[in-house]
């Protein structure tokens, strides 16, 4: 089915725009240091002057002098809110209590390009000029407010009627799974922002609505290491990016062995995929606090995290499993299996939403943060979006399907990400930059699987 759908599907990615730059010179934007590439095509950019330095990358660390500094001298990267003459990085002691540092400390001055201006200057600019020119917060706006409102609601009125009325079986799977719709729509809309600080410039709010992880189960301290240090700061970077771990039974990049079972890869992937959440539940957070694979999480974590760990678990199975069956008196096989039903439907929604922006047939796998002269490529050339016209996927996603922009911009609210969307599309197709976007979701889908099929079936 997917080979054929390899040669027949419509919906294909939208080309680079190679033909329409005429004159401009073709430079290499990667540091080469292996041979092994995966679908790399030479990217386009505006000719600098033999003495022009790109500017500090998001990711790679160049410095000034167009030093690279190698990934383990790093407690970690990240990328912050674009400036008009700076770029942003991060550098976070493992030992500090907020993980996602306020934009003042992300912030660090960047001479003047020399020669012609730079694609990720220019665009930096625009994005920058978008909220300068409009006199907009980057912050939350009244739609994000009302998300925000929309989402604590539902998730509370679908408890307080199942312990107000006590609704016979089916009336209490459907308000279960009505809760359980909830907590998929707060993750990727107000827990993902929160943990980016992108809420609110006051740090206590954002930190309060991260505790939204929490409230689904899974550990926001946790969450913000492994999505901070283990995708922004490594975006598709073998053995770095925690977004690609596939256990050994998903292959997600060129660069790891393959195994006889991957073969079928594309066929059980979703299966795997709706047990996402409750693999973070009951495995994943403990694992990442007591038997650590990455560096970057063989630290000390504060005392407090182990408690709110075991809290917040013990507070999320009580209200999800414990008393339904101890008040209502509900079939423990009901409550057990909506409580099944309910994490298919998360941890499902959650992955894909995900996964579909950067493991997809196009996107670019690393060997290392340092193949780029500056982070903004690496970004284009790693990340995909889709749907970015269809106000229902962005609502309801978070704004995730604008993936190349919150990379850019993970400060940012997402309800700002659609004009945004449009600069970066309009900018890149002016410097001849390859954007990579799918029309719908499912496309996106379609072509995360051909992916998929190609690395099961190719060393």
């Amino acid at each position: 089915m997917l080979a054929e759908l390899e040669r027949k599907a419509t919906c294909e990615s939208i080309p680079s725009r190679e033909s329409e730059l005429g004159g401009q010179s073709r430079i290499p934007l990667i540091r080469r240091k292996s041979s092994r590439y995966h679908r790399l095509s030479t990217l386009l950019a505006a000719e600098t002057s033999a003495a022009g330095l790109w500017t500090v990358g998001l990711l790679d660390l160049a410095t000034a002098a167009g030093e690279w500094v190698a990934p383990g001298k790093l407690d970690r990267i990240a990328e912050g809110l674009v400036t008009t003459e700076t770029e942003t990085v991060i550098l976070l002691k493992p030992d500090m209590d907020d993980l996602v540092p306020t934009e003042a400390l992300a912030r660090q001055a960047a001479s003047d390009l020399a020669g012609a201006p730079s694609f990720p200057k220019v665009l930096r600019r625009r994005l920058d000029r978008f909220f300068a020119d409009g006199n907009i917060s980057p912050k939350a706006n009244a739609m994000m407010w009302t998300k925000i409102a929309a989402g604590l609601a539902v998730l509370a009125g679908s408890w307080i009627a199942i312990y107000a009325y006590r609704p016979d079986a089916w009336k209490f799977v459907a308000l279960y799974l009505l809760g359980g719709l909830a907590q998929t729509f707060l993750l990727l809309n107000i827990a993902h922002d929160s943990n980016h600080n992108a809420i609110s410039s006051n740090p206590t709010v954002n930190k309060t609505l991260n505790y939204v992880f929490d409230l689904c189960g899974i550990s926001s301290y946790m969450w913000r290491i492994l999505h901070h240090r283990g995708h922004h700061s490594c975006i598709n970077v073998h053995g770095e990016d925690d977004a690609l771990t596939g256990r050994g039974l998903l292959r997600f990049t060129p660069h790891e062995p393959l195994r006889p079972v991957q073969r079928f890869q594309h066929i059980y992937v979703l299966f795997l995929y709706a047990l996402f959440s409750l693999d973070y539940v009951f495995v994943r957070d403990f694992e990442c606090f007591f038997f650590p694979a990455h560096d970057y999480l063989k630290t000390k974590h504060p005392v407090r995290e182990y408690f709110i760990l075991f809290f917040g678990k013990a507070l999320y199975l009580t209200y999800m499993l414990v008393l339904p069956a101890k008040v209502l008196h509900m079939p423990i096989l009901l409550v057990a299996g909506a409580f099944l039903v309910v994490h298919l439907i998360v941890g499902l929604s959650v992955a894909l939403v995900f996964q579909t922006t950067h493991t997809v047939d196009g996107t670019y796998f690393p060997e290392g943060r340092g193949e780029f002269e500056n982070g903004v490529y690496h970004i284009f050339a790693t990340t995909a979006d889709y749907a970015t016209t269809n106000p229902v996927v962005s609502w309801l996603a978070g704004g995730l399907n604008h993936h190349i922009v919150h990379h850019l911009c993970p400060f940012v609210c997402h309800t700002h990400y659609a004009p945004l969307t449009r600069i970066v599309e309009e900018t890149a197709a002016e410097f001849g930059i390859p954007y990579r976007q799918h029309p719908t979701m499912t496309c996106a889908i379609w072509h995360h699987l051909i992916l998929l099929r190609q690395l099961g079936s190719e060393n």
